[in-house]
């Protein structure tokens, strides 16, 4: 498929689903009916492909929410997402041609990904997609999970996670836990194992690990994540001096969104918000992608530093001019497989086959 052709239906089918359902590529207005403050400088140091891209983004779309005790109205909103998202997870699987199996590891549901062409090893990839807490499965996350099990050759088992607020976020947490340990029964063993956390998964991903040293468990052997989220608290310098050039979200709603998701007085919570943890001793080696026109950008350093202050393992992989998750949004782009090259060569060194 030639760039125009791959760009049209990103355009077709993507940027709608993200304009009308976080995160969000649209035009929109403020609460109060004025216009959304929004700067889209476009980066002469990006690829062509990517100056095409980000010269079509606008301003994030503000989610018309249900009620937190809307429980109907939350389906109804996932589901919608759900929908929204089949042309371009059904593109995505005739692109790589994976074998994929619905399957379940302690009672909680995942899909089983096998790249095409597969080689049977111990390796696995625990795949927790992003969507705010509240959006997503494991279906729809598929642009991301696909194409980095094609570029790593590894197995995802990409877990779908019960969504807030229909369950509190510990549930969440239990439930990431719940399926590492089932693997490490099933025969894969810790050194073999990695967790790949995409934007708000990248934080459940981090907090699921930090308690599970804090009950005293082995932890897997590696880390990845992309844009996450870290700090609930939304307290980074960048969450100010990016906001305006932040097309993903509305800054302003997702700070509304995470009190749905949480109480204010577990904000400081590291399995809330990661870049409170201890990683001293043990802490799986780590490696955060992102790029610098993320309003989360303030988060991942804070993250990186955390880790690497404290005697860990951390790569901090930034992408000039790039997106929130945008080895997911836009997947051929060439710094997305760049990206995901970068993915395979740290986890080849990190797990045992």
């Amino acid at each position: 498929m030639g760039n125009g052709k791959r760009w049209s239906w990103i355009k077709a089918a993507v940027l709608p689903l993200l304009a009308s359902l976080a995160p969000g590529f649209a035009c929109t207005a403020a609460a109060d009916g004025s216009a959304t403050v929004f700067e889209n400088p476009v980066p002469r140091t990006v690829s062509p492909q990517a100056r095409e891209f980000i010269a079509g983004l606008h301003a994030p779309a503000r989610l018309a929410l249900p009620d937190a005790g809307d429980s109907q109205g939350w389906r109804r909103l996932q589901q919608d997402y759900e929908t929204r998202m089949g042309g371009a997870v059904e593109r995505i699987r005739a692109q790589y041609q994976p074998r994929i199996e619905a399957d379940a590891y302690a009672s909680v549901p995942v899909l089983d990904i096998r790249p095409k062409g597969y080689a049977v090893d111990r390796r696995v990839l625990v795949f927790v997609h992003g969507g705010g807490y509240v959006l997503g499965s494991a279906t729809s996350s598929m642009p991301g999970s696909v194409p980095l099990a094609a570029d790593t050759g590894i197995r995802i088992i990409s877990i779908d996670y019960t969504l807030a607020p229909l369950v509190p976020y510990d549930t969440m947490v239990d439930q990431v836990i719940a399926v590492i340990e089932a693997l490490v029964r099933a025969g894969h063993p810790h050194s073999s194992i990695a967790v790949v956390g995409v934007s708000a998964g990248g934080g459940l991903a981090t907090g699921s690990l930090l308690r599970m040293r804090a009950q005293g468990r082995a932890l897997p052997a590696a880390l990845v994540l992309w844009s996450p989220v870290t700090d609930m608290a939304q307290e980074g310098e960048t969450f100010t001096t990016l906001g305006r050039y932040e097309p993903a979200f509305d800054v302003d709603q997702v700070q509304s969104m995470f009190r749905i998701v949480v109480p204010p007085q577990r904000l400081q919570d590291p399995v809330v918000s990661p870049i409170h943890g201890r990683f001293d001793g043990g802490f799986p080696a780590t490696l955060i992608q992102g790029g610098t026109r993320e309003a989360l950008l303030s988060g991942f350093v804070q993250l990186y530093q955390a880790i690497d202050t404290q005697g860990g393992l951390a790569k901090l992989d930034l992408y000039e001019g790039m997106v929130h998750t945008f080895q997911e949004i836009r997947p051929e782009l060439p710094e997305s497989r760049l990206a995901r090259q970068k993915c395979a060569a740290f986890l080849n060194r990190y797990l045992q086959r």
